[in-house]
């Protein structure tokens, strides 16, 4: 664990320093191992955590602290949230973020990056685009929504708004899933499961990276390869027996994002939607299973 004022101040590192707050979550555990493989691509993350540090070079800070003294960076990745259903727990989405951009200001970073999530829209049976319809169907969704729009206002470096589908490793069917096991999926009326806009850590890790290092990224992107993904193809590419259910009343068949303005920042190849290649992708950061 380093110091809190360890880390080198050089203006160069400064340029390339990002400060990664909700380090030891599943995505953020995701994220270092993609990094640690070396795919940083010339940015230095340094993870801060609430507890003590996983990672010799990461920090120790909690949002309910002072802000601490630490050297300069270029942009701060917001990766903490709270999830479930309990409001007054969701509420923290929105004080959270607003800690972010103070952290970020303290920093001198140029930017933070916020995750929100395709929660936030109410589903429909084709992609969503940024400018969809904001009608959240749960608690979480809302907090969410709530978080972004604190955010139109927030005194701070530039907020930049990651709407994340699913990142492939992290959300609840790698959670029940397992090599060579089985699982079980939905099936709706035309015999196939669900669909969900998911991305694999690699491609996250150069999401991050386009977000935090072009000029022109302001606003909100939504986050996901540029097709969705059938649950039961990453199931059979993991190799697991499934078990149909049938659907709860009101669960969506599709959650698909439309990225075609992420696209234009940062290219996501046809792999990019391979269940495939996420299988093997989830895999290679050997967090997953």
């Amino acid at each position: 664990m380093k110091d809190l004022c360890a880390v080198s101040d050089t203006t160069d590192a400064t340029q390339t320093r990002v400060y990664v707050l909700g380090a030891s979550g599943k995505v953020g555990r995701l994220l270092r191992a993609v990094w640690r493989a070396g795919q940083a691509n010339g940015l230095e993350f340094i993870p801060i955590f609430r507890q003590t540090p996983e990672d010799a070079e990461g920090l120790q800070w909690r949002p309910e602290q002072d802000l601490p003294n630490v050297p300069k960076a270029r942009a701060v990745l917001a990766l903490w949230g709270v999830t479930g259903a309990d409001p007054a727990a969701l509420q923290q989405n929105v004080d959270l973020a607003i800690r972010a951009q103070e952290f970020g200001q303290s920093v001198g970073a140029d930017r933070v990056l916020h995750c929100s999530s395709a929660a936030v829209y109410r589903p429909e049976d084709h992609p969503l685009g940024e400018a969809a319809r904001l009608d959240p169907p749960t608690p979480y969704g809302a907090a969410k929504l709530a978080m972004e729009r604190a955010l139109q206002d927030a005194p701070g470096p530039t907020p930049v708004i990651l709407r994340i589908g699913s990142v492939a490793g992290a959300e609840s069917l790698f959670g029940n899933m397992r090599p060579g096991g089985s699982i079980h999926l939905h099936r709706f009326a035309d015999g196939q499961g669900p669909s969900r806009s998911y991305i694999a850590p690699q491609d996250l890790a150069r999401v991050i990276h386009a977000l935090i290092t072009s000029p022109e990224a302001r606003g909100i992107y939504n986050v996901g390869a540029p097709k969705g993904v059938r649950m039961q193809d990453l199931a059979q590419a993991a190799a697991c027996q499934i078990t149909w259910a049938q659907p709860p009343k009101g669960v969506p068949q599709n959650v698909v994002l439309d990225t075609t303005r992420l696209q234009g920042l940062c290219a996501l190849g046809a792999g990019a939607s391979d269940a495939r290649q996420i299988i093997a992708d989830v895999k290679a950061t050997r967090v997953w299973p």
